[in-house]
C-alpha cells in the first residue's frame, strides 16, 4: 500500500495587526504603547495593542478601564476598518500567489495548503518565507508563521518566536514537541478545561499522552478523541476555503455556582463582550440571539430571541441577553454556565457600520 503524502500546512498569524497598520501609518505613534479599539476614559474593549502596550499586561478582549490602569501613557485610537480591509485584500493577495487552498480564521490569520503550489517550489519552509517577505516589503507589516504537517502543530508553531517568527515542526520531531507542550498552550484548551486538566494531574502533553481514549472521553467528551489525536501529532482536517460562519458563541463555566442576581449579570456581560469580540473580528452581525444556561444539576436550557435587524451594538446585545434571563424561571436553581451566541447573519452596508463594532473577516 502506498504511504499517504503528507501535507504541507502553513498558519500565517499577522503581528498586532490593527496596530501595526496605525504605526505603519502615523510614524508619531511607532515604539509608542498603542490601544486600537475603547477609550481612555474606560469605555469599550481593546481591539488589540501594540507590543510596548502588551509588554504592560495589555491584551485584546480587555476593557479600556483594566488597559488604561496597566499602563497609563498607553495612545488610545479609534480603528479604521476601510484601511485594514484594503490591507487585509492586499494580504490575501500575496497568499494567493502560492496556493488556492487558504481558511480564514480571522481577521489577521489563515491556513495555507501548499501540498501543491502554484509556483512549484515545492518547500513550504520557503513559501513561508517569501509570504512573510513580500508582506514586509510590500505592505510595511510583519507577520509570524508555523510551518508542519497538520493545522493544529502549524498554528502552534506560528506564535513560538513571535513577532515576525517562522518556525518548522517537522513530522519527525511533532510527539516530542506535542509531550512537552503545557496543556494551557494548546489550541482549543481554554481556561477552564485546563484548570480540570490539572486536577486530573494532566499539565503536560506527556501526562496526556498516558491516558486512553476512553479515559479522555470519559473526562473530556467528544473533545477527548480529539485530545487524544493531537497529543500524537494527528489532526487529519483539512483545510477549506471559503467556509461559511452559521454562528458564533462565547461561554463560560464558573468555579463556583451564581445565583440569579448581580454577580451572574456581571459575568453575562463579560461573556457578552468576549463574543462580541469574535462578532467584530469577522463582521458577522446576527439577528438571531441565544442565551445558554447550564443549572447545577447539568440541566440545561436556551431562550433565543430573533429581530427584525441585525444587533450591531454590545450594549444592544447584553441588554437583550440580560432580558432572556430575567424572563426565565430559575426555580431557585444556581447556575453553572452561561453562554450567549449569534445567529442568522447580516452582513452590514457601510453606512450601519460602528467604530469597534466594524471588525471584518477580511482574509
Amino acid at each position: 500500500m502506498e504511504t499517504p503524502k503528507l501535507r504541507k500546512i502553513i498558519h500565517i498569524d499577522m503581528d498586532a495587526f490593527y496596530a501595526s497598520v496605525e504605526q505603519r501609518d502615523f510614524p508619531e505613534l511607532r515604539g509608542k504603547p498603542l490601544v486600537v479599539g475603547g477609550s481612555p476614559d474606560g469605555r469599550g474593549v481593546v481591539a488589540t495593542a501594540s507590543y510596548e502596550a502588551r509588554t504592560y499586561g495589555v491584551r485584546s478582549a480587555m476593557s479600556s478601564k483594566k488597559a488604561q490602569q496597566l499602563c497609563p501613557y498607553a495612545i488610545f485610537v479609534y480603528p479604521r476598518f476601510s484601511v485594514y480591509k484594503e490591507v487585509s485584500r492586499q494580504i490575501r493577495e500575496i497568499f494567493s500567489r502560492y496556493t488556492d487552498l487558504i481558511e480564514p480564521l480571522s481577521l489577521d490569520e489563515a491556513y495555507l495548503d501548499v501540498t501543491e503550489d502554484k509556483l512549484n517550489i515545492g518547500s513550504a519552509i520557503t513559501i513561508a518565507d517569501q509570504i512573510k517577505k513580500a508582506i514586509k516589503d510590500e505592505l510595511g507589516l510583519t507577520a509570524s508563521a508555523g510551518v508542519s504537517i497538520n493545522k493544529f502543530v502549524a498554528k502552534i508553531a506560528s506564535d513560538m518566536n513571535k513577532p515576525d517568527g517562522l518556525t518548522f515542526i517537522g513530522p519527525s520531531k511533532i510527539e516530542k514537541f506535542m509531550e512537552k507542550l503545557p496543556v494551557e498552550k494548546f489550541h482549543g484548551v481554554g481556561k477552564v478545561t485546563a484548570e480540570r486538566m490539572k486536577m486530573q494531574g494532566i499539565r503536560k502533553g506527556s501526562d496526556l499522552k498516558k491516558l486512553t481514549e476512553e479515559r479522555l472521553a470519559l473526562l473530556f467528551g467528544k473533545s477527548g478523541k480529539f485530545f487524544y489525536n493531537i497529543v500524537r501529532g494527528i489532526d487529519n482536517r483539512a483545510v477549506k476555503p471559503d467556509r461559511e460562519t452559521k454562528s458564533i458563541s462565547s461561554e463560560d463555566t464558573f468555579g463556583s455556582d451564581l445565583d440569579k442576581g448581580s454577580e451572574m449579570y456581571e459575568q453575562l456581560l463579560q461573556i457578552t463582550q468576549a463574543v462580541f469580540k469574535r462578532i467584530n473580528q469577522y463582521q458577522l452581525f446576527g439577528r438571531t440571539l441565544t442565551v445558554k444556561v447550564k443549572f447545577a444539576d447539568f440541566k440545561q436550557i436556551t431562550r433565543s430571541i430573533s429581530f427584525e435587524h441585525p444587533i450591531n451594538n454590545e450594549n444592544d446585545a447584553y441588554q437583550a441577553a440580560k432580558t432572556l434571563i430575567e424572563q426565565t424561571d430559575f426555580d431557585g436553581k444556581l447556575v453553572r454556565l452561561l453562554g450567549v451566541g449569534f445567529s442568522n447573519f447580516h452582513e452590514p452596508k457601510p453606512k450601519q457600520r460602528n467604530r469597534i463594532e466594524e471588525q471584518k473577516l477580511l482574509f
